[in-house]
């Protein structure tokens, strides 16, 4: 029940000490214990700090430890406010239900498991375990793993589990069944029941089992149910707008009698729908309690007024959400500078250089900056801008670009075209993408090689002699010819149309094309992106090495051997996607990559509620930053090749301009007329003609280019570049190979340029 009106306001006249430091607001929503609360938490507002204090005020009032239920997503969270409540209270905090869904629902599965025909020591199957499972049922029906990939499949299953769907409800949802026929996966639900046979066969639960198994526990049988509902008297939730369906059915449930529910969330930042995260669950709270108190955390104690009234300007945009007035008694601070680049690979060069600069003017550690971006493959750039300004820098939530799997099978594959004898590189990719030659195969190929005492590929490329290979040969012959295609292609096409060209022939790009999830798509981006960092390479001609696919294999080799020391205490930039950042804060942001089709991603356009996550996304992105918030696009991305135009960011005209700072990229203010379907942003490039965008925005490169002589190359003579349009030579120095150019550019300044690879013609003398 409820406090009433009065018993509420004499409760508020009563404040305990230890709420002291705590503002109006937050003890407020601290000291309201009974009865349905939502907690709307703005951006750095201190949402965990009334967290622990509220639980920590319960036990204060004397509250049994063991009837409160504390949930949140992660162990540190959870592990944090332990520690914290502690301070405040004692080791009382160690008898608190408070950890993950997952850790508590075990938790209570243990003891109740033998209701639901599981043994109570049930195994847990990790990721690997299900894939493991799933590649041996389809093993054992013949189905294709190209077709029923075992990731998809497993993401296809999670995503039902997450939506209280069983087997047999998929197995009898036509639309859902007839999805998967036209997809060519019409066994999926087979599938999926088989995998829900074979994990209760083996005793063995996945995570998504873990919460499916305690609500099927909890609406099956209503005496355990009871028991549950009438432990916890206090139920509370972080981070709420991340609940999914099975989640929040769970949390209902368990609070039905007493009705203490405390939810904590901010519907701003809900971005995780792609995991099954229902936004609805905290939009329609009141909703499913008509008495619930609602407290709005709204002041803002992280950032600069200008970052805080910028990300409000932003999030007004979307329809669906909790109206709130964030603030913040902060000092104003500077204005959000937007830069744009002429390419992704500037970019990176860009904004190294700008942290270098900013780091070195105000003597900061490397730790004060941080580098968002959208997908993981942007991450190529900016590491190697801050490598080559010596700038130590980490990627988290993620492998550094070079280290993921994707990566490494291509370079293995291109260290094989140049060295033959490279045993390792060999052994991962013999098989990948599949081709029959199974490890059986490579353990004989491996004895032979011992026996003849040669290297592997010398077995690989004379596999018609050796019998012991049997049914492998042509297999093993099939893969040597393809491989010596390439390794002949080394004197007649450079490092970047060679490895297209072994991209496509080994059927790399098309495996990982057809893999549509979002981990598959993520790994077609990372190849994409690693291809057009070797054609970047081979036209850089402001490096003075060689352009050889063997000098791009050490200068990656050099570069990922760098990254070895892992030490936690490192003083390192921060490299992440905007959803690894949900929760973290730096003093310097730089939000990358805010270009149409990036950010929002091209698979956001077509419906409202993708694009107003996006939305929301860019939201918890600038609400990151404490201090200095800087935003950067391109204006021509490379990919297969091409240099294709980009436009800038419907997010940035969102932005109230006078939050903005353009004068320093040379930008002109933003007009205040709204986009239209057919009209242009104010930074758009103007596609179809000669034009740049409206500015001074050169056009990007002229695709029909052609170089000319330039061996006669003197002061004073201007010049148009490929990459950097009209410019003036100031100086030519060195001899033969070693000449180079310093040329004063109209757009880019001033750049020094070996003249062998310049791709440069004369203009006037």
């Amino acid at each position: 029940m409820a406090l009433s009106e009065a018993n509420f306001e004499r409760s508020m006249q009563e404040i305990p000490p230890y709420l002291d430091k705590l503002n109006e607001p937050q003890r407020a929503a601290v000291m309201q214990t009974e009865g349905p609360v939502m907690i709307v938490a703005g951006a750095g507002s201190g949402k965990t700090r009334v967290l622990t204090f509220r639980i920590a005020h319960l036990l204060k009032q004397g509250v049994d430890p063991f009837s409160i239920l504390a949930l949140t997503f992660t162990n540190k969270a959870a592990r944090e406010m332990r520690e914290r409540i502690e301070k405040l209270v004692g080791g009382e905090a160690r008898n608190l239900w408070m950890g993950t869904f997952h850790s508590v629902f075990a938790r209570i599965l243990r003891m109740e498991a033998e209701k639901i025909a599981y043994p109570r020591d049930f195994t847990i199957y990790d990721s690997d375990d299900s894939k493991s499972l799933i590649k041996t049922i389809l093993k054992e029906w013949n189905l294709d793993d190209k077709t029923y990939k075992p990731g998809h499949v497993l993401s296809r299953i999670s995503m039902a589990k997450n939506n209280l769907i069983s087997s047999a409800e998929y197995i009898s949802a036509d639309e859902l069944t007839g999805e998967d026929r036209k997809s060519g996966r019409a066994r999926f639900g087979e599938l999926f029941a088989e995998y829900e046979a074979r994990c209760k066969r083996a005793g063995a639960m996945d995570f998504d089992d873990i919460l499916l198994n305690t609500e099927k526990l909890l609406r099956l049988h209503p005496d355990v149910c009871h028991k549950w509902q009438h432990k916890f008297k206090f139920v509370m939730l972080d981070e709420y707008q991340d609940t999914n369906r099975v989640q929040y059915m769970i949390t209902k449930r368990l609070a039905a009698v007493h009705q203490n529910i405390c939810v904590v969330g901010d519907d701003a930042q809900s971005i995780y729908s792609f995991r099954g995260a229902n936004i609805q669950n905290i939009l329609s709270f009141e909703r499913d309690y008509p008495d619930a108190r609602v407290f709005k955390l709204e002041q803002n104690y992280r950032s600069t007024g200008t970052i805080v009234q910028a990300a409000g300007s932003i999030i007004k945009n979307n329809k669906n959400q909790l109206k709130k007035n964030v603030w913040t008694s902060n000092e104003q601070g500077e204005k959000i500078r937007v830069v744009r680049n002429i390419s992704d690979n500037e970019e990176g060069r860009w904004v190294a250089q700008s942290i270098f600069e900013e780091k070195m003017r105000h003597r900061l550690p490397n730790k004060a900056f941080a580098i968002l971006y959208r997908t993981n493959a942007q991450s190529r750039s900016f590491e190697e801008g801050l490598r080559k300004l010596n700038l130590d820098y980490k990627v988290y939530g993620g492998l550094s670009f070079y280290q993921r799997k994707e990566i490494k099978d291509v370079l293995s594959y291109l260290r094989l075209v140049v060295n033959p004898t490279d045993e390792e590189a060999l052994k991962r990719i013999i098989n990948y993408p599949a081709r029959k030659i199974g490890s059986t195969t490579i353990d004989r190929i491996i004895l032979l090689a011992s026996e003849h005492a040669c290297s592997l590929w010398d077995i690989v490329n004379s596999a018609r002699k050796h019998p012991l290979l049997g049914s492998s040969t042509l297999a093993l012959e099939n893969f040597a010819i393809m491989m010596r295609s390439f390794q002949a292609m080394l004197t007649t096409h450079n490092a970047y149309n060679l490895a297209l060209h072994l991209a496509k022939q080994t059927g790399l790009l098309k495996t990982l094309a057809e893999d549509k999830t979002v981990e598959g798509i993520s790994r077609y981006e990372n190849v994409v992106e690693l291809l057009s960092g070797i054609q970047e390479f081979v036209e850089d001609d402001t490096s003075e090495s060689e352009k050889g696919l063997a000098e791009f294999l050490q200068e990656v080799a050099l570069f990922t051997d760098e990254r070895k020391d892992d030490d936690p205490n490192r003083d390192t930039v921060t490299l992440m996607t905007i959803h690894a950042s949900k929760g973290l804060e730096f003093p310097h942001v730089y939000v990358v990559g805010m270009e149409e089709n990036l950010f929002p991603s091209q698979m956001a356009l077509n419906d409202r509620q993708d694009l107003e996550e996006e939305r929301r996304l860019f939201y918890v992105a600038v609400t990151r930053a404490e201090q200095k918030l800087t935003l950067s696009f391109a204006t021509t991305r490379l990919r297969f090749g091409q240099i294709l135009p980009c436009e800038p960011s419907r997010f940035i005209d969102e932005i109230d301009a006078s939050f903005l700072d353009m004068d320093k990229s040379g930008f002109k203010k933003p007009s205040p007329a709204p986009r239209a379907e057919t009209a242009y942003s104010p930074f758009q490039i103007k596609r179809n003609t000669g034009a740049g965008p409206q500015g001074n925005t050169p056009p990007p490169p002229d695709p029909d280019f052609k170089e000319g002589d330039i061996s006669g190359l003197a002061e004073g003579m201007r010049v148009q570049h490929q990459r950097f349009g009209y410019g003036e030579v100031q100086r030519v120095e060195g001899d033969e190979d070693q000449r180079k150019a310093t040329i004063l550019f109209d757009q880019f300044g001033e750049k020094t340029l070996m003249m062998k690879f310049a791709k440069m013609r004369i203009v006037e003398s």
